[in-house]
């Protein structure tokens, strides 16, 4: 990352926004850690070097302040990194509340289109930028998660989208799908018995799950100039899972 980059990252407070935020800056990036958790947001941010900025992405007039406030007090975005999101019960249909489904499509989907919308925007006028969604391999894949995984198929084609839309104006849009990723979050449910995370390991042709430092990688590679060429991709960052969850009927991949 060039000392010039400024990046904001949606959700940047926690999990897998955190790891990203915290990877940007040790690169000698830019970072602002955008978060409705404002108070989370400072924190990261003063521990990084970084600013500290509040903002729904569900809510339009909370980011157009905050884009407005980022640029004006810290500088020019040159990337943004869309890792805000909410999960889903794995429950059926008849059992999954419409408040519960609109809350994910308004986060997951609507809230990556906004950000990536109106972020965009002074982007275009300047001639570039980078752009990389947090969708997920959900998305790629029959799943009990009646909201969440449309929504992040749908992040996948919203990329495609964008990235044919404004390539001519330079600038690139990416998409990361995680897999299995052991967020702080999702390693307190596995401690406390909630979780058992056994059969994702044993499906993913690493034989593990995935880390959160290993998705922000994933991330820092495209937003960076060697991605020069790169735009509209969808890269998977899964350990093998979704190369290995098909052997499962063949018994399962095979150990060493």
């Amino acid at each position: 990352m060039s000392k010039d980059d400024i990046t904001v990252v949606t959700g940047g407070a926690s999990g897998i926004g955190a790891a990203c935020c915290q990877l940007l800056a040790a690169h000698g990036g830019k970072v602002v850690v955008l978060d409705r958790d404002g108070e989370a947001a400072k924190d990261l941010a003063e521990e990084i070097g970084g600013y500290g900025c509040v903002g729904d992405v569900a809510v339009q007039a909370s980011l157009e302040e905050a884009v407005s406030r980022i640029e004006t007090e810290f500088g020019a975005v040159t990337g943004l990194v869309n890792s805000a999101g909410i999960l889903q019960r794995p429950v059926s249909p008849e059992e999954l509340f419409m408040e519960s489904y609109d809350d994910v499509v308004a986060v997951n989907q609507r809230g990556t289109y906004l950000a990536s919308a109106i972020f965009a925007r002074a982007m275009i006028g300047r001639g570039g930028g980078a752009i990389v969604n947090i969708a997920s391999v959900a998305g790629m894949r029959s799943m009990p998660l009646h909201s969440y995984s449309p929504t992040k198929a749908a992040v996948i084609a919203m990329t495609a989208c964008l990235a044919a839309e404004w390539g001519p104006s330079g600038i690139r849009v990416n998409a990361v799908s995680p897999g299995f990723t052991l967020t702080p979050a999702l390693q307190a449910e596995v401690d406390a018995g909630r979780r058992d995370l056994s059969l994702a390991e044993a499906q993913a042709a690493l034989g593990r799950l995935v880390r959160p430092d290993e998705i922000a990688q994933a991330v820092a590679f495209l937003l960076s100039r060697e991605a020069s060429a790169i735009t509209g991709a969808n890269l998977p960052v899964d350990c093998g899972w979704l190369a290995g969850t098909s052997w499962t009927t063949h018994g399962g991949v095979r150990r060493a």
